[in-house]
């Protein structure tokens, strides 16, 4: 029977209570910012990343404000069965899993095409494509009860840019990802959906724009150069990817939302 969400309250549309998410890359970043929200809105959730370490101190940190139950747990998305893993210990501890979120992945320039290692390309596409794929995989055959995944991309999934064609490529295919795993999925009652931000200054960003820094640049401003005045925060992100999650976007799937403060609009 399809539920009619129309009937609901607005307060019972935005809350996640009884659910249970998988963040990966939860330790930091847009990560753990969107854990904190999934618990805000009432979700237990397990943090997932491949620092077992800062994943548990997330974990405690964010129970402690939220009253929820947040576990931690290493994962390696390039391993399939590490993501079997964080999959079944979700479906252990809170008897379901309802929301999967990728987060997981590396940004790191990749410089001139011409001078791209083998290894690196490798390396970025396992954990941003093949990653995301695994995670939405295992968690679709434990969503018995039908849920959602949220892949994040990124707007390098939509406009391309020198220096870093194998995220630029990565990013395309997640895009692509969300989109066939909608049609596949959305007769199992799972709506899989795509989060692309723009630039968020967030640790990881940082440690990617330290040589530009060193050489000159003033990062702050050139990432406050949008149509908002300001530089994007995890949170921001963090707060689509819960209203994705919840029965607010209840038929929302196919769809990736950019989130970047109109820079793919110049």
């Amino acid at each position: 029977m399809i539920e009619d969400h129309s009937r609901k309250s607005l307060s019972e549309l935005w809350s996640l209570d009884g659910r249970a998410a998988v963040v990966t890359g939860g330790a930091r970043g847009i990560g753990a910012a969107t854990a904190r929200r999934l618990a805000e809105a009432g979700a237990n959730v397990v943090i997932a990343d491949l620092d077992q370490s800062a994943a548990a101190n997330t974990a405690v940190e964010i129970a402690g404000s939220s009253g929820r139950t947040i576990i931690g747990a290493r994962l390696d998305v390039t391993d399939t069965a590490s993501v079997s893993h964080v999959a079944d210990l979700c479906v252990e501890q809170f008897g379901s899993l309802d929301v999967w979120v990728n987060n997981a992945g590396i940004f790191p320039t990749t410089g001139p095409a011409i001078d791209a290692a083998d290894k690196f390309i490798d390396r970025l596409l396992e954990t941003n494509v093949r990653g995301s794929y695994a995670g939405a995989r295992e968690a679709a055959k434990r969503m018995s009860k039908g849920g959602v995944i949220v892949n994040l991309a990124s707007t390098t999934g939509f406009r391309a840019a020198p220096g870093i064609s194998a995220y630029v490529v990565s990013k395309h295919a997640v895009v692509g990802l969300t989109k066939s795993l909608a049609l596949e999925f959305g007769p199992l009652d799972i709506r899989v959906v795509g989060v692309a931000p723009g630039p968020i200054d967030t640790p990881g960003v940082q440690d990617q724009l330290a040589p530009l820094k060193a050489a000159g640049l003033d990062v702050a401003k050139r990432m406050s150069q949008t149509l908002l005045g300001r530089a994007g925060q995890a949170d921001d992100i963090a707060r689509v990817i819960a209203f994705l999650a919840t029965d607010m976007a209840a038929w929302v799937t196919g769809e990736v939302v950019v989130v970047d403060a109109g820079s793919l609009a110049g």
